[in-house]
């Protein structure tokens, strides 16, 4: 499954996934193959940055 394109969609079915299914932001995009740094920069250019405590972006 490809990750959805626009960073809005992009937000909620990360944090969808964070919360019901991963431990961690690393083990999201192991299980997805997608690289972290490239996620992170997506999710950065509408103002949200991963937060380990809470397992999501805020």
């Amino acid at each position: 499954m490809s990750l959805p394109q626009d960073p809005i969609m992009l937000l909620s079915y990360v944090n969808t996934q964070l919360r019901d299914n991963y431990r961690s932001l690393d083990d999201f995009c192991a299980a997805m193959d997608v690289p972290r740094g490239e996620l992170e920069q997506k999710l950065r250019a509408v103002n949200y940055e991963y937060d380990a405590q809470q397992n999501a972006f805020i």
